[in-house]
């Protein structure tokens, strides 16, 4: 007769009620049944979804911790991106020049090759508003009056009376007599913006200076930093990630600048006014993927309104949405290639949780950094057989099927 508490050939079970809290508290116990006893009080599979939660709410607590970290230092973060930026595009000018000349004289004259190209197109911009804005305004007088004689004309399904208008703008006029503290605040904290907008862009040029001078040399030494069975992978991960970071970031800058060309040349046809501060504002747009550039096509075909009617805006909406389907079937696989391939979910997806995260700024850097993320894990990662449709496999087999049988039937025919 075999005792209750025995276990077959694995010796005696001790129950749970005898067992001493000494015992429990034994290295590994908990995981022992021979001294603590099975843990039946829970499922299973409420068991394992326990584990996978657990392990979940770690992962997010991680995460949430490195958002708060990079909120608290975010002038710091910003100014590393733009280094990094700065670094991928101008690097092949610095490997370029660097083979007539030492390589910190090509560092600092590409350096300053684009700040005089960003200056000078920032001038231009200037001059242009204030070359055209006396001319501006008596357009946009006229145009905004045009606008609402067409609303009062009764030629559409509704029709706005001068009671109306008048009342609008009283209204629009009150709210700025009654938020006229807040709108001074907020200025102030714009120029409190543009004193750290001017300490990034610094930080920036001091960084990009030496990763365009010596960053081989500081990558090499902080895999030497590193454990030696690891550095591989490091280095693996780390080369996938600047290939896709630069290719995005220079095919980005490309595409733009011709997003911006072919806006200028579209605007300057039309006689649109201000035509290059509306292409720096299209040229702008491009670097935010989705939403930048049917932003930067409202605002042109609402001065093309104002100023020259509703046929000059739909042309200019008509143009600039061409503009568009150019850049996403001809420019984007010609000159980004397989450098990114993100799924247009993803771009959304990644685009809308970086606005929502960090504004304007987040949706700029949502897309390289997911683009990054997946070149490293796609890098990093082991592949298991793809799935194949069972329709699929089946009709490659048939073929071969056939063939079998038809090399079986040969010999009987020979005989």
């Amino acid at each position: 007769m075999t005792d209750s508490t025995s276990t077959g050939d694995r010796g005696p079970r001790i129950p749970p009620s005898q067992v001493s809290p000494v015992a429990r508290r034994v290295a590994g116990g908990r995981h022992n049944p021979h001294v603590t006893g099975d843990d039946e009080t829970a499922p299973r599979w409420l068991q394992k979804a326990a584990g996978v939660s657990w392990r979940l709410l770690v992962l997010v607590a991680a995460i949430a911790v490195v958002f708060f970290a990079t909120s608290k230092v975010q002038l710091v973060f910003i100014a590393l991106f733009l280094a990094f930026v700065f670094t991928a595009v101008l690097r092949p000018l610095v490997s370029a020049m660097s083979r007539i000349m030492p390589r910190g004289l090509a560092t600092a004259l590409s350096l300053l090759t684009g700040i005089l190209v960003f200056v000078g197109m920032l001038t231009y911009v200037v001059y242009s508003v204030a070359n055209q804005w006396q001319q501006l305004s008596k357009q946009f007088g006229t145009g905004i009056q045009q606008i609402i004689d067409f609303l009062q004309s009764g030629r559409l399904p509704f029709q706005v009376t001068n009671a109306q208008t008048a009342a609008w703008i009283d209204q629009g006029v009150k709210w700025v007599q009654d938020h006229a503290g807040q709108l001074a605040g907020q200025a102030a904290a714009s120029a409190t913006s543009v004193v750290e907008v001017f300490t990034a862009l610094a930080l920036a040029i001091f960084c990009s200076i030496f990763f365009l001078a010596r960053g081989a040399d500081m990558w090499t030494w902080f895999l030497n930093q590193l454990p030696a069975r690891v550095r591989e992978s490091w280095q693996t991960a780390g080369g996938a990630g600047w290939y896709t970071f630069s290719g995005y970031t220079r095919g980005t800058v490309i595409i733009a600048l011709v997003d911006g060309l072919l806006a200028f040349i579209l605007l300057t046809v039309v006689q649109v006014p201000l035509a290059a501060p509306l292409a720096v504002l299209v040229l702008m747009g491009a670097f935010i993927p989705l939403i930048g550039a049917p932003t930067a096509m409202a605002v042109a075909m609402i001065v093309a309104l104002a100023a020259l009617g509703p046929i000059q805006a739909g042309i200019v909406g008509l143009g600039i949405a061409g503009i568009g389907q150019f850049e996403g079937h001809v420019l984007q696989p010609l000159v980004m290639g397989k450098q990114v391939s993100l799924h247009p979910v993803a771009v959304a997806i990644a685009v809308a949780t970086g606005t929502l995260s960090a504004g304007i700024l987040g949706a700029v850097i949502a897309v390289p950094l997911v683009a990054v993320s997946w070149a490293v894990f796609s890098k990093l990662r082991t592949m298991d057989p793809p799935m194949v449709d069972e329709a699929e496999a089946e009709a490659e087999a048939r073929p071969v099927e056939q063939a079998e049988h038809i090399e079986d039937d040969e010999p009987v025919k020979e005989q």
